[in-house]
C-alpha cells in the first residue's frame, strides 16, 4: 500500500442510464484522498460483468462461487480493500439489484471490514436504501459505520459535481475520520488474528 495507507474502495453501486451516481463517488473519493487515511480507488459496477443469477449455494463462510472473467477486477479490488464506500440510489425504499449482486457474489472480501454509506435519491436522500444495506452487510460480517451521508433531492441541490450545502463537507469529514478509525482497528486485529468467520 502506498505510504501504508488504507486502501478504500469507494462503490457505485447503480448501473442506470442517466444515473448520478458517478458524480457522488466523484466528490467522495476526493474528499477521501483530501482526507490523507486512504489510497482511494473507485469501482463502477456498470463497467464489471454482473449476473444477476448466482450459480448454486456457497456453504457458510467460504466463498466458492465460479466468478465469470469480467468480474475478476471487482473482486480483487473487494479482496485489497481494507474498508469500503458503497454509493447507492434508493429505488422503490430499497438499493439496486446491481449492487445486491455484487455484493452477493463475494462473502470473505466484506468480512471484518468497515463499510460507509453515502445515498442519494428524492425526499429521503436514499436513507431507506441504506438501512437495508445494514441489514445485509452485518449479515457478511462487515461493520457498518454510523455516519453516512445522505443527499436528498440530488438533481437540484448539487451544482458542477459539487453539492450546495455548505455543512456537507464537514459531514463528510465525520463519516471518513468514523471510517478511518475502524479501518485501522480492524486491519491491525486481522492481521494479527484471523477472523472467525
Amino acid at each position: 500500500m502506498e505510504n501504508d495507507k488504507s486502501k478504500l474502495v469507494v462503490v457505485v453501486g447503480s448501473v442506470r442510464e442517466g444515473r448520478f451516481g458517478p458524480v457522488v463517488a466523484s466528490w467522495v473519493a476526493e474528499q477521501a484522498a483530501a482526507h490523507g487515511a486512504f489510497e482511494v480507488q473507485v469501482v463502477d459496477l456498470a463497467d464489471v460483468e454482473l449476473p444477476l443469477a448466482l450459480p448454486g449455494t456457497s456453504p457458510k463462510g467460504t466463498d466458492t462461487y465460479p466468478r465469470p472473467a469480467g468480474m475478476a477486477p471487482l473482486t480483487s479490488a473487494l479482496e485489497s480493500a481494507d474498508a469500503f464506500v458503497l454509493v447507492t440510489p434508493e429505488y422503490n425504499h430499497s438499493y439496486p439489484a446491481s449492487l445486491k449482486a455484487a455484493i452477493d457474489w463475494h462473502f470473505t472480501q466484506w468480512a471484518a471490514k468497515p463499510v460507509a454509506f453515502v445515498s442519494y435519491g428524492g425526499a429521503a436522500g436514499g436513507r431507506h436504501a441504506v438501512l437495508h444495506l445494514e441489514n445485509v452487510l452485518t449479515e457478511l460480517h462487515a461493520v457498518t459505520i454510523r455516519d453516512g451521508l445522505s443527499f436528498p433531492n440530488c438533481y437540484t441541490t448539487w451544482q458542477n459535481g459539487t453539492p450546495l450545502t455548505p455543512e456537507t463537507t464537514a459531514y463528510a469529514k465525520t463519516l471518513l475520520e468514523q471510517l478511518a478509525w475502524w479501518t485501522e482497528a480492524l486491519r491491525t486485529a486481522r492481521e494479527r488474528t484471523p477472523y472467525p468467520a
